[in-house]
């Protein structure tokens, strides 16, 4: 069977025009795993009121951070697509889960050079509702409605592989290499509390209003395997074994929350505002939920949350890019890849 890689990752507007980014809203809002609320309040929350407000604030955040060549997100994803496919012999094509860039076009393209087995390979090194799972359910979706003879295994949570956790240690180390800052927050994406109930495959062990000392996050169990708090932590924690970050010099916290509803704990806008307060007047920041810079990771964090934290009294602001397409992480992607098309095997 002939094999090719579909890369997917979250999406973007087509444009930073308020027409493109309230399309693009509603799509990824309406999607049940995003907002997980029974389809009547989702159609009142998104359609009746986010749509009819949200849609020129975001336009102009995404304004900020568009670059000439289009959206950050896709155009940093289209460089590792295509650094990708030079390393590898089987054909790489690239989709999102929102937008234009769909993950139908991206399996077509593939089914067009004559290939029945796909690597689904979602961009997010951890696994939640609303990124992994929500991808490898539509592409399940498309398959049986348009591609019944094609084969498609997904590539699970990365999230503790020990070439990945190599990899983040070592971009961390080198965009850090001679600041001089007191602290480094590890900022992940945020999710509803009940997202993380919900995933729990035990529906015992996770308890994610634990906001000081999650002990259900250090207990082994089953359902870390679908537990994005969980998994988040560990990687701080194994970034900072490897390299051997001081206790008390690092810490962890979560972003974008929405609605009224508990999302995780700390947030991230006000731990960084905590830390302005207590003093710290030179800190660092990473995002390691995404593997690609967006305008959650261009706008929100090193814009808002440089701001927040000069507004408290901070002085340096430095923001640890996302992996992108770099070279390291070109080359263990690949090594995956061929992993996979000679063993049958993902990520052993």
């Amino acid at each position: 069977m002939k094999k090719g890689i579909l890369l997917v990752n979250l999406g973007s507007p087509d444009s930073p025009e308020p027409k493109d980014v309230k399309k693009y809203l509603g799509e990824f809002l309406m999607d049940e795993r995003v907002i997980d609320v029974p389809l009547w309040a989702r159609n009142l929350l998104v359609k009746g009121i986010i749509l009819n407000t949200r849609p020129k604030a975001s336009a102009k955040a995404y304004k900020k951070i568009w670059w000439d060549e289009g959206s950050p997100l896709i155009v940093l994803s289209e460089r590792l697509q295509k650094k990708i496919q030079e390393l590898v012999e089987y054909p790489v094509a690239l989709a999102m889960r929102y937008g234009s860039m769909t993950i139908k076009k991206g399996l077509q393209e593939l089914v067009d050079k004559g290939v029945e087995d796909v690597l689904l390979f979602p961009l997010y090194p951890q696994f939640a509702m609303a990124t992994t799972e929500t991808i490898t359910v539509l592409a399940e979706d498309i398959r049986q409605s348009h591609f019944p003879n094609l084969k498609i295994e997904s590539v699970p949570a990365f999230y503790n592989n020990p070439g990945y956790i190599e990899v983040l240690s070592n971009s961390i180390k080198r965009h850090l290499e001679g600041k001089n800052y007191e602290h480094l927050l590890f900022s992940y994406h945020g999710v509803p509390e009940r997202h993380i109930r919900k995933s729990d495959i035990s529906k015992s062990h996770c308890n994610p209003s634990d906001k000081v000392d999650c002990n259900c996050c250090k207990t082994p169990s089953k359902a870390h395997e679908f537990c994005y708090k969980h998994q988040c932590k560990e990687v701080t924690r194994l970034v900072a074994e490897k390299l051997q970050f001081k206790e008390g010099t690092y810490s962890t916290s979560f972003q974008s929350r929405l609605g009224f509803d508990p999302w995780l704990q700390p947030y991230t806008d006000r731990t960084i505002e905590r830390l302005g307060k207590e003093g710290v007047k030179n800190m660092a920041i990473v995002t390691p939920a995404f593997v690609s810079d967006c305008l959650e990771t261009l706008e929100e964090i090193a814009m808002e949350g440089e701001e927040i934290f000069h507004e408290m009294g901070g002085k340096d602001f430095t923001t640890v890019p996302c992996l992108n397409d770099d070279a390291e992480w070109v080359s263990l992607i690949t090594k995956w890849v061929n992993e996979w098309a000679t063993s049958e095997t993902v990520l052993a």
